[in-house]
């Protein structure tokens, strides 16, 4: 088995390399609004300096419209510029591919329930830091879908993995969760009406077919795992897939830092009761020999894995749609399996076949064609 140090390094540097990736797409996005913002002065000015030659209506609207469409014109070029659902796509599969083995590592110092509410807290503090000004313009009508979008996207899942990885490897929780897009077709259909297509259908059942079969060869590696435990991550997966429907059904307008900052306004309280009851800081914990490292592996987990995460999907799901945002769950397996193989986890060259077929599901799931909906 790899050293804990190993391991600490290794999620420093994906760590880093992260950081680095969504720091330089937002400074990219700040960049492009000034850019803006620069052109948007140029061409108040040009309007100004056109009003001092004319005083005829209509020559002002036409000049207005005429510096307008250059502006937008531009915003539309270098918004295609980058395809922003397929960087997001790949990113959030890089963070939550790790965010397993993170969990793995946070339990060695902690209980399930004190590892989810000392998660949830972190995150509630970094989040209201940097966006609570973003909850202002929720309507009463949608703290409700927020409230209900918290509870079934993030709270009741946090405890329920933290709980299946006692028991089941942390690559087969990751290769578990690749059935949300399935359950999101399911329940987009039954609950919300959303329709999808056939190339839809048949891609998420590739995609599930794939992950049966890593399920299925994982077994047979690891006779001595407790399955039952991984019915904690099938719960976990239909609950995401409630969640994916609920913000692209009901909260559309709301942004996607005021859906994150307001899930964690409702789960913050209820986390903070756990924490102070589940003995989180006491003596005992403190005093264990991975206290320290566990408490830095659940930081990076909930500063990368909850936080830049759950804005990041939030956003996904609003540019995209509920199935291509959950695809990318088919992903994190080969992320989380990669970690397991350093973490010393048995793997088979079988699974690199079913890893495949998942990316094929991928693939099938987002083509690009004019086909039959349900």
């Amino acid at each position: 088995m790899v050293p804990i140090l190993g391991i600490t390094s290794s999620c420093t540097a994906i760590t880093a390399s992260i950081l680095e990736d969504v720091w330089s797409f937002f400074g990219s996005v700040l960049q492009e609004h000034k850019s803006i913002k620069r052109d948007s002065k140029i061409a108040g000015d040009f309007i100004d300096m056109s009003q001092e030659f004319t005083n005829s209506k209509i020559q002002k609207r036409a000049v207005s419209n005429s510096v307008k469409s250059v502006i937008f014109a531009k915003i539309n070029t270098n918004m295609s510029d980058v395809n922003r659902k397929w960087f997001y796509m790949i990113v959030l599969s890089i963070i939550w591919g790790t965010s397993y083995i993170l969990i793995k590592k946070g339990l060695e110092g902690f209980t399930p329930i004190q590892l989810g509410s000392v998660r949830i807290v972190i995150t509630s503090f970094f989040l209201f830091l940097v966006g609570y000004r973003s909850i202002r313009n929720i309507s009463k009508k949608e703290w409700f879908w927020v409230g209900l979008s918290g509870l079934f996207g993030s709270f009741i899942p946090v405890f329920l993995f933290s709980y299946a990885e006692t028991e089941i490897d942390s690559s087969i929780a990751s290769i578990l969760n690749s059935l949300v897009p399935l359950f999101t077709i399911l329940i987009g259909f039954l609950a919300f009406k959303i329709s999808f297509t056939r190339n839809q259908v048949v891609g998420v059942l590739t995609g599930l077919a794939g992950a049966i079969l890593l399920i299925y060869i994982g077994s047979d590696i690891n006779p001595n795992q407790n399955y039952w435990y991984a019915g904690l991550v099938v719960l976990a997966t239909i609950l995401y897939a409630c969640n994916a429907n609920i913000i692209k059904s009901k909260l559309q307008e709301v942004s996607p830092m005021g859906i994150a900052v307001g899930n964690f306004a409702f789960m913050v309280i209820p986390a903070l009761i756990l924490l102070f009851f589940s003995g989180a800081f006491s003596a005992p914990v403190r005093e264990g020999t991975y206290f320290m490292s566990s408490l830095g592996y659940v930081f990076i987990l909930s500063i990368l894995g909850t936080c830049v995460a759950k804005v990041m999907f939030n956003k996904l799901i609003q540019i995209s749609s509920p199935v291509f945002s959950v695809s990318v769950t088919y992903l994190i397996p080969v992320v989380g399996i990669l970690w397991g193989l350093l973490d010393g986890e048995r793997f088979s060259l079988w699974q690199v076949g079913a890893a495949a077929i998942i990316l094929l599901g991928v693939y099938l799931v987002n083509k690009k064609r004019s086909v039959s909906q349900f």
